[in-house]
């Protein structure tokens, strides 16, 4: 019979009695419409407290789940009037063996609040101390590819250009060009009210070649294709490809990292330059119908209002962000363990991560190129 789980509280001689019919399974308990009713009446029978019996024998299946669940409305131990058969109390007694009760609720402390600082240092000095093994072996590869440049994975290294930069030219675009029509449309409103519309290629000029194109390009490679790097190495975690790797001597940094970090470093400053023109089309054309300067004046004005040395600076972060990319999603990616769930984590750090690092970078390039009037 499939019926489904009951409580029926009865009044005998001896006092109330808790009488369990139907299946206590877990395919019977799981159901909401079942364990509403039987959670309802579990609280209703724990509320008179010792003085209640409990009478089992009409059940008509007990598995583990519904012994536990009983066990635990008891309060993990025996009641003082119990019914029940030999096999039930077989079970029970199986179920209290066996199980454990919940740890207590720790309170927050002074020192478990000291504890938990000191494991995120050493959290951060042992990221810190994988990082910077990572970036010596990325030297003495580099060094190595200048000694044998004919030996070095050239393939691999075309191959991931293509996949980071070529890939990605599309979606960047996009966004930069909407970036510059947000931007020379919030300019413009505010410009206009002073009447010096013609600052707008000005400030469009240096704000997008100088910061927001590099930081933009950054950010979508981050998120693209760092998380990429990292759930590619992750996956050759898990697949136990690094292991037979390192068995046929095959040099995990020369054809994991070095391939990616040189792509990524060579690729940045393209895509930068890419999305710079994409936002500065969109900016032109959002001029043009925001505020009637036309193209040909915005081309013009262009390279009077910006210098030479703002699109250098910009290429030269590019290369330091898309080097910094690289590593880290390469770091995450070999620090992934066997698991699914690891190497979620993993993928979700490294983006985080390779975007903060972009935006200090960027901070302190600025403070830096600031310092010597550039």
């Amino acid at each position: 019979m499939d019926s489904p789980p009951q409580i029926t509280l009865e009044t005998t001689p001896e006092g109330a009695c808790a009488v369990l019919r139907g299946r206590w399974t877990a395919a019977h308990l799981a159901p909401p419409g079942h364990w509403v009713p039987v959670q309802s009446a579990l609280t209703r029978t724990q509320a008179l407290g010792g003085a209640c019996a409990w009478d089992l024998r009409a059940l008509h299946r007990l598995d583990h789940t519904g012994a536990q669940l009983l066990w635990n409305s008891w309060g993990r131990h025996w009641p003082e009037h119990l019914h029940l058969l030999d096999g039930q109390r077989a079970m029970l007694e199986r179920v209290a063996r066996f199980s454990v009760a919940p740890p207590p609720a720790q309170r927050s402390s002074a020192w478990g609040l000291f504890l938990q600082l000191g494991a995120w240092v050493f959290s951060v000095a042992d990221h810190g101390a994988g990082a910077l093994r990572l970036l010596g072996q990325l030297a003495l590869d580099l060094g190595r590819l200048l000694r044998h440049p004919l030996k070095g994975p050239w393939r691999d290294i075309s191959g991931h250009l293509y996949r980071i930069g070529a890939t990605a030219m599309p979606i960047t675009a996009l966004v930069g060009f909407l970036i510059g029509v947000v931007l020379a449309y919030l300019m413009s409103q505010q410009l206009r009210q002073f009447g010096a519309d013609a600052f707008i290629v000005n400030i469009l000029g240096v704000s997008l070649i100088r910061e927001l194109g590099p930081v933009l390009a950054a950010i979508l490679i981050a998120g693209r294709s760092g998380s990429a790097i990292t759930a590619q190495i992750g996956v050759m975690r898990v697949t136990e490809e690094l292991d037979a790797m390192r068995v046929m001597g095959i040099a995990k940094g020369y054809r994991l990292v070095m391939p990616r970090a040189i792509a990524m470093a060579v690729a940045m400053p393209l895509l930068t330059v890419w999305t710079t023109l994409a936002a500065l089309l969109g900016g032109m054309l959002a001029s043009d119908l925001a505020m009637g300067l036309t193209p040909a004046y915005f081309l013009t004005a262009l390279p009077k209002a910006v210098q030479l040395s703002n699109l250098w600076l910009a290429l030269s972060k590019s290369v330091v962000f898309g080097g910094l990319i690289a590593l880290i999603g390469c770091h995450y990616g070999l620090r992934v363990l066997p698991n699914t769930q690891s190497l979620g984590q993993g993928t979700t750090a490294s983006v985080v991560t390779s975007i903060t690092v972009v935006i200090l970078v960027d901070a302190l390039f600025a403070v830096l190129f600031k310092g010597i009037g550039v």
